[in-house]
């Protein structure tokens, strides 16, 4: 990862537009994402990027829960980075939900709600059944491969923990099964930062995409439910189908 660089103007300038067209594919993706995979409804807790709130998931959760999840926000306004409001709060709503439908949560993080889903699962192992990461650069080496490091440096007076670089340097894999999906194509991340190390119950996924697109890009959602249906200590890794196989470059 030495000639990781942060994603060049184009894509990040790009970035917002792209998503947009993402946003409108919806509308012809929908009758492909009524079919997706269904499992048993179990509790979901979304958590949103850096700068955005639970109205960034809107999309996300809304699709989850016509699949039958129970599909929350994270309950905690506006990421703004480690603040002690989230630091302090996002164990809270993860152990609420855990005790509210008697079982463990899958968390789903969206860039830096991927790096706070995977500290928080291995603070709270025995609460959480999977995690899945949008776009999340979860190996960061240093600040600067990341368009997004200025903004995050608003509010680092507010920050009660730092994010110690390279992330998770030395750390070994997460106790529950893991999902990293990435696009080459992120105008926000370097997409080799969001690179989880594969094994028996981690896998990354690509998909092309923006990275503001992540909460509902159809590839994504197709790839998140079908995530969510896999039975507890049946994990396998994603296989798309043949007919989207075209949406998965790297499948």
């Amino acid at each position: 990862m030495s000639t990781t660089r942060a994603p060049n103007a184009a894509l990040l300038w790009t970035d917002y537009s792209r998503s947009l067209a993402e946003f409108g594919s919806l509308t012809l993706a929908w009758p492909i994402l009524a079919r997706a995979p269904r499992g048993d409804g179990h509790p979901v807790l979304v958590i949103p990027g850096l700068g955005a709130s639970d109205a960034s998931t809107v999309v996300l959760r809304r699709f989850l829960r016509q699949l039958g999840y129970a599909a929350h926000g994270w309950g905690l306004g506006t990421n703004l980075g480690p603040t002690a409001k989230a630091v302090q709060g996002m164990p809270d709503r993860l152990q609420s939900l855990a005790a509210k439908y008697g079982q463990p949560v899958t968390v789903i993080g969206w860039s830096l709600g991927g790096i706070f889903a995977r500290r928080l699962v291995r603070s709270n192992p025995e609460s959480v059944r999977q995690v899945i990461t949008l776009g999340s650069p979860i190996r960061l080496q240093k600040h600067r491969h990341s368009n997004a490091r200025r903004f995050y440096n608003l509010w680092r007076t507010r920050h009660v923990e730092p994010l110690i670089m390279p992330l998770e340097d030395g750390l070994g894999p997460l106790p529950v099964p893991a999902t990293s999906i990435y696009s080459r194509l992120d105008g926000i991340v370097a997409w080799q930062a969001c690179l989880d190390i594969s094994s028996d119950t981690a896998e990354n996924i690509e998909v092309w995409g923006s990275h503001f697109g992540f909460g509902h890009h159809p590839a994504v959602l197709y790839a998140v439910a079908d995530r969510l249906a896999q039975r507890p200590g049946a994990w396998r890794p994603f296989r798309a189908p043949a007919r989207l196989r075209y949406a998965f470059p790297r499948r």
